[in-house]
């Protein structure tokens, strides 16, 4: 995973300098007022700390959208670029309207950052330590907050500090940044698919893994191109096949999953009803409003994900949530392939189907690995599903490639459906299945199904899988696993029975993929049940982050503390006032450091929403206290011990859970195709929200005075644990397209019945 981590580390720089940037204005307004004489203009000087949030709201409009077009790693180069030039029109700024020219571009570059960083992380990060990694923007956007308030604490202890000098100094650290997005980023891998760049998305893959079969993890970005809602949930018992499938006779409705060696199959028998496992019998509940008012109320998505991270296999529970020891797939991470090619034998020219002599150029490129001819021994192994695997021609002989698989399958005749399968991470295998329908015009024809499996506990040994094929083997235990099936993105063509398929959309961009891409994202898509369903939740916790009171308590902490005398011991110390409050906001700042540690540690083993639920009611409660402290009369020393210990709590409480979680949540719930149309929309809530705050604080003082503020506060934090309660869903662990399918399924429930789940 060192690949993943220091590309993570490299993309957070970009937060750091945002940090580094709002520590800086803070302690630099103290004297840019006084040399351009702003006391009398207060709306300017407004203007000036409040025009990198302009900059910021402006360039969010656009930056998701065109970073769909162009890519992730352009658009950080841009944000380091803006960093760059900022700073240097800081560090010259003659007047003050060449300072907020030169705000304003150092906001587009904090724009770019903190609405495209956290998505870079999701996208290049692996499930079991997304949130670790994703919890470091907030860790570096903390330390250079730390870093920028050290050096102003120490420049204002000259006689005459100088504020371009704070300001510009920014550029300093921005070509570290600058230099390590050219230089070292690569693009990212889910990116690179959607645009149809399969070779490049392997190569990068390769780095970030540090491996070099990375084939079911290409699989399974390509397959989470779609952005459709038409994702079913389905039950299966599971168990190993007794010998050779195409020699046993199974049910006419059992699939066959294939295993990574020669000969190793297993059976699948679904359960009728779709009730079976913990999904269905969650989402069963919501359509049926049977158990207590809070399962009633409660988000689908929030009881489908409960209910997945409940029934873990108690061998690959935990933080990384594998499922190393699995009963059912024993070789995790493994590419499974559904020809059984004799000898292990790489795919190559004698493994090609008569007639597909004239594959294009380009076509031979991803039939090839980094571009080396089979004979060197780099020859990609067989597609996902190749030629073979689906083929229902029957009446010609099959050609070599095909005579090992059609040993364990009936494909070319007899019903029995057949797949592939592999793992994907989270506990989940992708896996691939053949079905026949009966079209409207009576038309038989065939199609390829993609089914995410999640293995949820062990059924009787011997007998429980009802006909499942492999009964006499009382000494194996069946394992019950749900599916999430919908049509797959590798093969798009529905084809006649009797007529050869598609060919893979892995194997042959074109067929998919670049259709895919060449369409861009169309505002249309956000009208899809499950996007929209998933924008209502990333938009909402924006919204509530920003009115929970972080910027209110941030901006008066120096006079809290005041009040609590805390100012004052330290001015006894020799410090002026402006040296008492850059230190007191550095010291504060310093606290979140370890907080933002622990977060990270418990970001991928508790989850995202049990720190949400554990910090909330803390932030709740130092609020109340904050109220009490400014309106119950007390002694001084209880008042100074109150309203410190309620700001470090609430800053470290906040820094944990209600900082960070919003934006990897937004980052993690939304299709490749439209996560940054999507997590722009969010972040312009983040930042309208922002604004919202800043601007209405003095308003809200001058009203309901700072217990009314603080009473505000904890009222909508209360708000906050109620809506993550209901309506937030556990995402740790969790492939980015598992969690989207979630979102697809819980938008299904929430508008049909019960009985037209299945």
């Amino acid at each position: 995973m060192r690949g993943a981590v220091l590309v993570a580390v490299a993309a957070a720089i970009g937060n750091y300098l945002q940090g580094w940037d709002n520590a800086t204005i803070a302690g630099a307004v103290l004297y840019i007022k006084r040399e351009f004489a702003l006391e009398s203009q207060p709306a300017v000087e407004g203007l000036v700390v409040a025009m990198s949030l302009i900059g910021a709201t402006i360039i969010t409009t656009f930056s998701g959208p065109v970073s769909d077009l162009v890519g992730r790693r352009p658009m950080l180069i841009a944000s380091s670029l803006l960093y760059f030039a900022g700073g240097l029109i800081m560090l010259w700024s003659p007047n003050v309207y060449v300072l907020l020219l030169a705000r304003l571009v150092d906001g587009f570059g904090v724009g770019l950052a903190v609405t495209l960083v956290p998505v870079y992380i999701s996208e290049t990060s692996p499930p079991e330590i997304r949130g670790r990694l994703n919890t470091l923007p907030q860790f570096t956007g903390s330390g250079g907050m730390f870093m920028s308030y050290c050096m102003i604490f120490a420049m204002t202890l000259s006689p005459s500090p100088n504020w371009r000098i704070m300001l510009g100094v920014l550029f300093v650290p921005s070509l570290l940044y600058l230099f390590v997005t050219v230089f070292y980023l690569p693009e990212s891998p889910r990116w690179l698919v959607s645009k149809g760049r399969m070779k490049e998305a392997r190569v990068v893959l390769e780095m970030l893994r540090g491996r070099e079969d990375v084939s079911g993890e290409m699989a399974l970005l390509v397959e989470g191109l779609g952005t459709g809602g038409d994702t079913e949930i389905e039950d299966y018992v599971v168990g190993p096949s007794e010998g050779d499938a195409g020699e046993n006779e199974q049910a006419r409705d059992t699939v066959t999953l294939y295993g990574p060696e020669q000969g190793l199959s297993w059976v699948a028998q679904p359960v009728a009803g779709g009730r079976g496992s913990m999904l269905g019998s969650s989402l069963g509940l919501q359509a049926s409003r049977h158990g207590s008012m809070y399962e009633q109320m409660k988000d689908p998505v929030v009881a489908l994900l409960g209910s997945v991270h409940e029934r873990l296999p108690e061998s690959g529970g935990g933080a990384t949530g594998s499922m190393r020891g699995s009963t059912l797939f024993p070789n995790l991470g493994s590419m499974l392939s559904v020809n059984d090619r004799p000898g292990g034998s790489s795919w190559d020219e004698e493994n090609v189907q008569p007639g597909d002599d004239d594959l294009d150029e380009e076509e031979e490129e991803y039939l090839s690995d980094d571009g080396k001819d089979d004979d060197d021994g780099g020859g990609l192994q067989a597609p996902l599903l190749s030629r073979q695997s689906t083929d229902v021609e029957t009446k010609n002989e099959p050609a070599s490639g095909q005579v090992a698989m059609q040993r364990h399958s009936s494909i070319g005749g007899g019903g029995v459906e057949t797949a592939s399968t592999m793992g994907i991470g989270g506990g989940w295998q992708l896996a691939w299945k053949w079905t026949e329908n009966v079209g409207p015009d009576g038309v038989k024809r065939g199609a390829v199904k993609r089914m995410y499996l999640h293995e949820e506990s062990e059924a009787a040994p011997g007998g429980d899988a009802g006909g499942a094929g492999a009964g006499d083997a009382p000494s194996t235990a069946y394992v019950h696993a749900a599916a999430l099936v919908s049509r797959s993105m590798l093969y798009t063509k529905d084809v006649l029975i009797g007529q050869s398929p598609t060919e893979p959309a892995f194997a042959n961009p074109p067929e998919a993929v670049a259709a895919a891409a060449s369409t861009g994202p169309a505002w249309r898509e956000l009208l899809e049940p499950g996007v929209r369903h998933a924008l209502f939740c990333g938009v909402t916790i924006q919204i509530l982050q920003q009115f929970s009171g972080i910027n209110g308590v941030l901006y008066y902490t120096p006079q809290i503390l005041d009040q609590a005398g805390v100012s004052v011991l330290l001015a006894s110390l020799g410090l002026s006032g402006d040296s008492t409050s850059i230190l007191i906001s550095g010291l504060t700042t310093l606290l979140m450091l370890p907080s933002i540690g622990v977060a990270m540690r418990l970001m991928d083993a508790s989850g995202r929403r049990a720190l949400l639920l554990w910090t909330l009611p803390v932030l709740v409660a130092s609020l109340a206290v904050l109220v009490v402290a400014n309106v119950v009369p007390m002694a001084a020393t209880a008042h100074a011990a109150l309203s410190t210990g309620s700001v470090i709590v609430y800053f470290c409480c906040f820094v944990m859970g209600f900082g960070p979680i919003p934006n990897i949540l937004c980052a993690e719930i939304f299709p490749t195709r439209v996560r940054g149309l999507c997590i722009a929309i969010c972040s312009l809530t983040f930042w309208l929200g922002d604004i919202a705050v800043t601007y209405s604080l003095p308003v809200m003082l001058s009203s309901v005075g700072l217990a009314g503020v603080f009473s505000f506060y904890a009222a909508v934090c209360c708000v906050a644990l109620v809506f993550v309660a209901l309506k937030v869903p556990e995402t740790k662990g969790l492939p980015l397209e598992v969690i989207i399918e979630f979102f697809n399924v819980g938008a299904k429930a929430g508008t049909l019945p019960d009985e037209e789940f299945h």
